[in-house]
């Protein structure tokens, strides 16, 4: 199914949806997020069972700050959709789809260990790639540059965030 028709498809039931680059983008509200895969995966003539990534954005200063993005594939149909939903600041929690999507697991560990985005309901929302120790979200807009004092062949190169022209 092409975008167009995939589009045609699904609005009905999704009003806030965007058609850009041949890609399907459906936008929706935190509290509709489980019943909207779920519906993708159960209508035969889309069956998006494949829960193919999950990435966010950091936007600071805008409502809402966070923007999550999953993308689903359907291996029968051989089409994709993303879903959008976003969170503000103040409450950076979505339900976990873990329980739906076995990749969800890994996806959503790294969401939150690089945004700080709480998936409630997760099994084990624990670090997965930064020290267990790690303070921070390093993909956060608002967090520091940070890096390492650097020697090299005599020269000295201070992290980016500590860097002035001279």
């Amino acid at each position: 199914m092409k975008a167009a028709e995939l589009a045609e498809r699904v609005r009905p039931r999704f009003a806030d949806l965007v058609v850009a680059r041949d890609e399907v983008t459906i936008i929706v509200e935190r509290g509709q997020l489980v019943d909207t895969l779920a519906w993708l995966e159960s209508e035969s003539d889309l069956r998006f069972g494949f829960l193919s990534s999950i990435t966010a954005t950091d936007w600071p200063g805008q409502d809402p700050r966070f923007w999550l993005a999953y993308e689903l594939r359907s291996i029968e149909h051989h089409h994709r959709v993303r879903v959008k939903v976003g969170l503000a600041e103040a409450d950076p929690h979505v339900p976990s789809l873990a329980p739906f999507f076995p990749t969800a697991n890994w996806h959503e560990r790294e969401v939150w260990d690089f945004f700080g985005i709480v998936f409630d309901g997760h099994p084990n929302l624990t670090r997965i790639l930064l020290p267990d120790d790690w303070e921070g979200f390093p993909l956060r807009k608002d967090e520091e540059l940070g890096g390492v004092d650097t020697r090299y062949h005599g020269a000295f190169i201070p992290p980016v965030d500590r860097r002035t022209a001279t």
